[in-house]
């Protein structure tokens, strides 16, 4: 390059510095801002834009040019969903894009932040956005200061309620035990648990293990006292692992009572236990099987020839371990459909379990004669395990429903989650009657009455959930109520109601207050959740009753509360809110705001818990959880009403 290129080429870049030096030394653009504190920690910032006359602004243009932002080099502010404007940007022909979104009058932005830690006086932005005039084009970053002290709180839902709505109740009626952390009893609970260890006891892992340990015993004991006594040892040993193994579980819902339901209503967590259940069931199909390292088992079984109770106690983790590959898809499924519970229920489910397990060992070391009537160990032992696959898979999906109905993405509509079930169905009864053959299975083999008797109804269980699927013969699937989704979350329910009230029913608890001042009503909350099982028993078999339904719609405003709604707040209603235990807390999700209005004023994290308050929130009567006794529910309705507050 030459020396008059190098002085033309200096002049210009002189010329254009100087150029755009003096655009932003004279900014077209006037920035006024503020920020609206929603929360500690929240604020909206809100800002006016004036264009000088003759000067444009762009929006976002497909060529890469981007609307008008707000950025910081802070690390401790967030900026929260996309910038608001309150107008849009025409579109129109432009000389330097040809057509291009164009801002030309006065405009307001409205950003949401969130400030982490340290809270200071001002906060230092930029407002970064492309203009131009006639053929000039610059991009611009156009620093601001906003007071945060200035700005005016906006005040959150209010979670505590009036003491009226909290005291005594005007109404002596409703059984508060039935607003306990489950809705099945103790010995509900326990015998559930005692079946699914029966279960467990018939499976290969298992059943060849009972004939071996009590030999073991019997033999290697000195006398028969002697033998007795190691084999009570040995069950007491497994009754007291199984309960152990739920202890955890007391130390957490301690630390926060809500998190059974948390678990049990996080949509991630549900998809890890379909995926788990899937592997459950592929492995019991006879594809892998699933085993701990061989370390542990190792170390529990060099420790079992310790002295008497410790080595007999190791003996008992043992078993626990070695027969993990069977027992696993069991006392999973007893996991996870405790937890809504609680502790003390999962803690009664595993009591049970042991129990059953434990019977067995115990029983054959005092009555060792009797070990020769137990069946031998046979091809009927892998049927069992096959069948316990299908049942695996089934629930498998159960998870996968929970997750779409808190996220509502519509994969599994309940026609789609029959169809799959019943599919499920009707190869379970194909693989009984002999005509699905799996793995370890030989092609001929006879099959006996009893496995064909329990693949016809296999087949009519099939037929059946095929059936239910109508919108006509939903009252086939009244028996399975709760486990597939809802009747309204439908491919054929087009236009179809919720539980029966859809015009009753609200979503908002203020909005409810306001109806039911309007309508000279009472108030009945209803608790609920998207994956509440108990839930939606109540709404298809008791709420459906005509007298129920025709009792509600007369004389109360519905509102359904979904603590487990995984639906952002809108920025400004969120906050953190501070417990009666002085814990903090952040109310981001609808589900967040519903669970803590329950639990600060009602000291309950079950679902369905139902409420009734007077349109001046006073409680009627004592609420009550899972009632599917219509009468019962009935009466308890009546009474709430037949003393109001004037």
């Amino acid at each position: 390059m030459c020396s008059s290129d190098l002085v033309f080429a200096f002049i210009v870049f002189f010329i254009s510095f100087q150029f755009v030096t003096t655009l932003q030394a004279q900014s077209p653009i006037a920035i006024s801002a503020k920020a609206v504190l929603i929360n500690d920690s929240s604020y909206i910032l809100q800002s006016k834009v004036q264009i000088k006359e003759g000067w444009r602004v762009y929006g976002a243009n497909p060529d890469g040019i981007n609307a008008p932002s707000y950025a910081t080099s802070l690390e401790t502010v967030f900026f929260q969903d996309k910038v608001k404007f309150s107008i849009q940007p025409k579109s129109e022909k432009d000389i330097l894009l040809g057509k291009a979104t164009i801002f030309k009058e006065p405009f307001e932005l409205e950003q949401p932040l969130i400030i982490r830690g340290f809270q200071p006086d001002s906060l230092h932005l930029n407002l970064v956005m492309n203009v131009a005039k006639a053929d000039s084009f610059l991009s611009l970053e156009i620093p601001f200061a906003v007071a945060l002290a200035k700005g005016k709180k906006v005040e959150g839902f209010q979670i505590l309620l009036p003491a009226e709505a909290t005291g005594a109740p005007l109404n002596n009626c409703g059984n508060e035990a039935a607003t306990s952390k489950s809705s099945s009893s103790p010995w509900e609970l326990l015998i559930l648990g005692f079946l699914g260890g029966l279960i467990a006891l018939v499976t290969p892992c298992v059943f060849p293990m009972i004939p071996v340990t009590v030999s073991f015993f019997t033999k290697r004991s000195t006398s028969r006292q002697q033998g007795i006594k190691n084999g009570l040892l040995y069950g007491l040993s497994i009754f007291l692992i199984y309960i152990a193994a739920s202890l955890p579980f007391h130390i957490l819902g301690n630390v926060q009572p809500e998190i059974f339901n948390s678990i049990s209503t996080n949509p991630w967590l549900n998809i890890i236990f379909f995926l788990i259940f899937i592997f459950f069931s592929i492995s019991f199909f006879g594809f892998f099987e699933i085993t701990l390292p061989s370390s542990i088992a190792n170390k529990a079984d060099a420790k079992s020839g310790l002295g008497s109770f410790v080595g007999i106690f190791f003996m008992a983790i043992t078993l626990a371990i070695v027969s993990f590959s069977c027992t696993g898809p069991i006392l999973g499924t007893l996991l996870v459909g405790s937890l809504q519970g609680g502790a003390w229920a999962l803690t009664y489910g595993m009591a049970g379990f042991g129990l059953a397990l434990a019977l067995p060992f115990s029983l054959f070391a005092i009555f060792p004669q009797w070990l020769q009537s137990l069946p031998k160990s046979g091809g009927w032992l892998d049927t069992v395990k096959k069948v316990l696959a299908f049942i695996e898979l089934a629930l498998a999906f159960k998870f996968l429903s929970n997750a779409d109905l808190v996220e509502h993405w519509g994969i599994l509509k309940r026609e789609v989650f029959l169809g799959i079930w019943a599919i499920i169905s009707i190869c379970l009864a194909l693989y009984l009657q002999g005509v699905l053959l799996l793995p370890h299975d030989t092609k001929g083999t006879k099959i006996s009455k009893v496995r064909k008797a329990f693949g016809s109804l296999a087949i009519v269980f099939g037929v059946i959930l095929i059936a239910g699927m109508a919108p006509k013969n939903t009252y086939l699937l009244k028996f399975l109520s709760g486990f597939p989704p809802p009747t309204h979350y439908s491919l054929l329910y087009k236009n179809g109601d919720k539980h029966g009230l859809q015009a009753n029913v609200v979503n908002d608890y203020s909005k409810a207050v306001q109806l039911a001042k309007q309508e000279n009503k009472a108030i009945l909350i209803d608790f609920t959740g998207w994956a509440c099982v108990n839930c939606r028993k109540m709404e298809e078999n008791v709420w459906t009753d005509p007298e129920v339904q025709s009792f509600i719609q007369n004389n109360f405003v519905l509102v359904s509360l979904y603590v487990d709604d995984k639906a952002l707040l809108p920025v400004e209603k969120r906050f953190t809110y501070t417990t009666r235990q002085g814990a903090k807390k952040e109310i981001v999700t609808v589900g967040d705001l519903w669970a803590t209005f329950q639990a600060e004023n009602f000291s309950q994290s079950s679902q369905p818990l139902y409420v009734v308050l007077n349109a001046d929130q006073t409680l009627l009567s004592n609420p009550v959880g899972y009632t599917p006794n219509i009468k019962e529910y009935l009466n308890w309705l009546q009474c709430s009403v037949a003393k109001q507050k004037p």
